[in-house]
């Protein structure tokens, strides 16, 4: 059997005959001339088109629109919170994007990807943010430290809230507001159109809503912070102060009694004094000592139920104390277990 030469050089142009020509030319003497000369080419002959009666051809250009975040229908966390919506969410501290698809889907209002006791940094928040935007669940950013730098990074992923820790007198949460406002009004860094914050350059409007869609939240968890709670609610910007029990428990030196008396009268002060100020929303965290419905009681309008890790571990748990207790109940008393349908 002949073999056949590589075609090379094949020109692909509107005419039939140039085609021809161009592979009759480049396999001479090998057998595929006379297949080639008796082949039918008239399937390449461009036909000429009939239009339909009444039907005009129109040229079209596709161009990419800007959106506009009047386009969304989702209600803000801030909106929400302002609407006077108490709010129920998680913290998240394994960032897990698998875990923080299923805490959205659960119906949790909000998720803190936890920076300030979570391993994770700014490319591990990312995945878990989009994993919550896709079940349309509000995400808030805790960074590990109250700094320009910190929050520049975590506001260009585009969170709808973000959470400052220790924050202790006016003159820190006026610095936190500061990170989180582009100059004149603070010292944001700018790199709007290519973050995601504002679709990557796509949302046209990004500029003239960020401040009102981004919920500021401040951590008062120190008995200085406490003193000076009034000054922190009042400073422009502040939507939220997140009480801190655990290390407001620390500070007071009562490390391992967080519910400790002195600790609850001191906690109640902060909260009453948050109220009083009309401006600033209560957040606050489940204790054992202290549960959800009670938070809501006090005036609290977002509250943190659980943090992944500490569901994961009641459930691993329970899980082998279940097993274990079945398998000495089992030697002492053998039975028969039966199938559910039987």
């Amino acid at each position: 059997m002949a073999s056949l030469l590589p075609l090379q050089s094949v020109s692909f142009s509107s005419s039939s005959c140039s085609l021809h020509k161009t592979l009759t030319a480049q396999a001479p003497n090998h057998g595929v001339h006379s297949r080639i000369s008796s082949f039918n080419f008239s399937f390449l002959r461009p036909k000429s088109l009939t239009p339909l009666p009444n039907v005009k051809l129109l040229k079209t250009t596709v161009t990419a629109a800007a959106r506009d975040d009047t386009a969304s229908f989702q209600p803000s966390l801030k909106s929400r919170v302002k609407n006077g919506e108490v709010l129920y969410g998680i913290f998240l501290l394994s960032f897990s994007p698998t875990l923080a698809e299923i805490a959205g889907l659960a119906g949790y209002d909000f998720a803190v990807v936890d920076m300030e006791h979570g391993h994770g940094g700014i490319s591990d928040a990312l995945p878990c943010l989009h994993a919550l935007a896709a079940t349309n669940t509000a995400a808030i950013i805790r960074l590990p430290e109250s700094s320009a730098s910190w929050a520049k990074k975590a506001l260009d992923l585009g969170p709808q809230g973000i959470m400052f820790p220790m924050i202790d007198d006016a003159k820190s949460a006026h610095e936190a507001v500061s990170y989180c406002r582009f100059p004149p009004s603070g010292i944001r860094g700018s790199a709007h159109p290519l973050v995601r914050a504002s679709d990557y350059g796509i949302n046209a409007g990004y500029i003239s809503t960020y401040e009102e869609n981004l919920l500021i939240m401040c951590q008062v968890e120190s008995e200085a912070a406490v003193k000076n709670i009034d000054e922190i609610a009042a400073v422009d910007g502040v939507d939220c102060i997140q009480m801190g029990p655990l290390d407001l428990s620390a500070s007071m030196g009562y490390l391992w009694d967080p519910g400790h008396k002195k600790v609850r009268a001191v906690m109640d002060e902060a909260e009453k004094s948050v109220l009083g100020s009309g401006k600033a929303y209560l957040s606050g965290f489940v204790m054992p000592h202290d549960g959800a419905t009670a938070l809501r009681q006090r005036g609290y309008h977002m509250v943190s139920g659980a943090a992944d890790l500490g569901l994961f571990r009641k459930a691993a748990v329970e899980d082998v104390n279940n097993f274990k207790t079945y398998l000495e109940e089992s030697e002492a008393e053998p039975t028969e277990e039966k199938y559910w349908s039987e």
